[in-house]
This record gives C-alpha cells, structure tokens and sequence, in this order.
C-alpha cells in the first residue's frame, strides 16, 4: 500500500495532483480542502494517500492532513457513501466541523454538503456518532488544528478528553452552560452534574 508521498508537485488541476517522487509521476485526486494550501507548482510537498482498488479500478487520493484522510477513510464506511461523496464531504468542511455535526446530530448542516441528502446525513450520525471521537482525536493531535473559540466547544472537548461519550457531552454542557460562563464553569457545572 501507497500511504505517503514525498516529491515535487508538478501540477495542479482540481481534482487531481501530480507529483514526482524519484522520477515517477503519480497522480493524485485530492479534496478541495488539500488544494486551497498546496505549494505553487515546482514545490517540495508531502501527502498522507489513500490507495484504493476496486475490481475495475485503482485510485490514490492525497491529503495534506492526516484529520482528512482519517474522515475520508472513515466515511466510506456508511453504507451507501462512496469516494466521490467522501472527496464533497472534505471539499465542503473542515474533519473537526464534520465531526461536531455528527456529534451534535446536526442534519440541516450535513444535508448542506452536495450529495448528502437527509436519510443519508441520519445514516452517517447513527453509524458515525460513536467514531468521530476518533476523528476529533487526529485533528486535535496536528499541527495545523483549529482550537475551539467559544467555551461551550472547549469545555465539549476537555470533557471527552476526559472519557465521556458525545451524547453525555451535549446533554451536560446543555444543562451547565450559562451565558458569560467561561470554558472553565461549565465544566465544574458539569462535572457536578454528572456527579449528581
């Protein structure tokens, strides 16, 4: 299996990339979200890949984050969804907003994303809900994260760091959070409440 690439970016043409490693070029199809930071044509790059064989075909995708890749190899495991609606997925939204969706059972976010239509979206958060923890876990750990602004988000992520499940999460940040209430009183709120 093919799982990184290291080389020259030689061209790129959404949705593919070409990159020479030791003088092959191999040819990549990439998420929009992998485009938008590329290096100008000519450049060093490095791509997290995903190889994928069918019975009449063999594909590589490149991903400039391991959170994508992750999303992308996770998604496809829902019935019914296959690359080209996992490619739309991490062209649409960031891994950590696709997993906040899920998370919070979010199906007018999710039906915003092209090819994801409202049985779809409740497919993804009953077969996803309990993996996306996982999903949250590898984008935290890159480099390139964006860290929770608002306190309910920050006091969501201490709270799973420390073990509860997604669907206690939202009940008691719900229940603790008051307006004004920093990322710290709502998780003594909470804890509290979880206590209870």
């Amino acid at each position: 299996m093919i799982g990184r690439l290291q080389g020259i970016l030689v061209s790129r043409q959404p949705p593919w990339i070409l990159v020479d490693v030791g003088g092959v070029g191999y040819e990549l199809e990439a998420p929009m979200s992998t485009f938008y930071d590329l290096p100008e044509p000519g450049q060093p790059v490095t791509l997290c890949t995903h190889y994928a064989v069918k019975e009449d075909s063999v594909a590589l995708y490149g991903f400039l984050l391991e959170s994508e890749r992750a999303l992308f190899r996770a998604v496809q495991k829902v019935s019914g969804i296959g690359a080209k609606i996992a490619l739309a997925i991490l062209s649409s939204v960031s891994a950590d907003d696709f997993a906040r969706y899920v998370q919070g059972g979010d199906i007018a976010a999710l039906t915003r994303i092209p090819g994801i239509g409202k049985k779809t979206a409740e497919r993804m958060i009953v077969e996803l809900r309990d993996r996306v923890d996982g999903l949250l876990g590898v984008t935290a750990a890159s480099a390139f994260a964006v860290l929770p602004k608002d306190p309910l988000s920050e006091a969501s992520v201490a709270l799973q760091s420390l073990g509860y499940k997604p669907n206690e999460i939202a009940r008691l940040v719900k229940d603790a959070g008051a307006p004004g209430d920093s990322a710290e009183d709502i998780i003594r709120k909470a804890l509290k409440a979880a206590l209870r």
